[in-house]
């Protein structure tokens, strides 16, 4: 029998006039979210508090990730107006800090850099003091999109492990371990961008496969790091492995701070991307 939810991670549906204004932007911008494609159980709260996780290219992804939500299909042809819209709806909604993410695709020859370099650069024209933090996939680690988002120069670079080495192909079967830390590596040592990356966990990983993982980061000398608990999104997903207890989070406080990571958010409920302007 699988383990119930526990309470600490249930969050109750708010409906108020900030949440309804954010969904309207959005909806009149016509935007993706990760927060409503990724099913995020923080949702609410960022409506709540004006903020909102941009999803660009589109909300089919060209891999099948089995642990997340977006689904993989042929995707659309890029808007070629998405990154002016994003640009309004961040002004719209008077965002002192945007996230952008996006599905993967590796169906563009440049995984979609230039798409997020587009946004970055629009979002710049007409809201010059926002900061600005991506969220991407690996573009297969090639050198010359990393180069293009180097350039594009965003405040802070995310790219999420996501899990331990020993279930990569397990959870990422298109993807790789070593591509995703070498991505990091690169932007870290050919910018001055801030690193960022966040850990799943609940697939079964051990702790000390987490403790070399976080010590793979920091080798990397990655910035900053989030951990949260996996929520399975349906039954066709992964299954939970385990739900971490409350005080098991913070020994991996204690852990990311012994091995010198000092910007970390940890808890049940932390996503790659929730109060992210608070680790900046």
């Amino acid at each position: 029998m699988r383990e119930r939810l526990p309470e600490f991670l249930k969050r109750p549906i708010i409906d108020t006039d900030k949440t309804r204004t954010v969904r309207k932007i959005l909806k009149s911008n016509c935007l993706n979210t990760v927060c409503e494609n990724a099913r995020c159980p923080n949702k609410n709260e960022c409506y709540t508090k004006h903020t909102a996780t941009f999803l660009i290219m589109g909300n089919v992804c060209t891999r099948n990730c089995r642990y997340c939500n977006i689904s993989c299909q042929k995707p659309e042809p890029l808007d070629i107006n998405e990154p002016q819209n994003i640009a309004k709806a961040v002004k719209d909604l008077n965002l002192k800090y945007a996230v952008i993410t996006s599905v993967t695709r590796d169906d563009l020859p440049d995984g979609g850099a230039n798409h997020f370099a587009n946004c970055i650069q629009e979002i710049r024209k007409i809201s010059p003091d926002t900061k600005i933090e991506i969220l991407t996939p690996d573009f297969k680690n090639q050198k010359d999109s990393l180069d293009i988002i180097i350039k594009a120069n965003p405040d802070v670079f995310n790219h999420n492990i996501e899990t331990v080495k020993e279930l990569f192909k397990t959870a990422r079967p298109q993807g790789n371990y070593n591509n995703s830390i070498a991505v990091l590596k690169y932007i870290k040592e050919n910018s001055n961008i801030k690193t960022k990356s966040g850990l799943m966990i609940g697939l079964g990983e051990t702790f000390e496969q987490i403790t070399e993982t976080l010590q793979d980061l920091k080798n990397i000398n990655c910035d900053i790091l989030t951990i949260g608990q996996y929520i399975q999104p349906s039954k066709e997903h992964l299954p939970v492995a385990k739900y971490y207890k409350l005080e098991e989070y913070e020994k991996l406080k204690e852990l990311a701070a012994s091995i010198g990571i000092t910007h970390y958010q940890i808890g049940p409920l932390v996503r790659s991307s929730y109060n992210a302007a608070s680790l900046v």
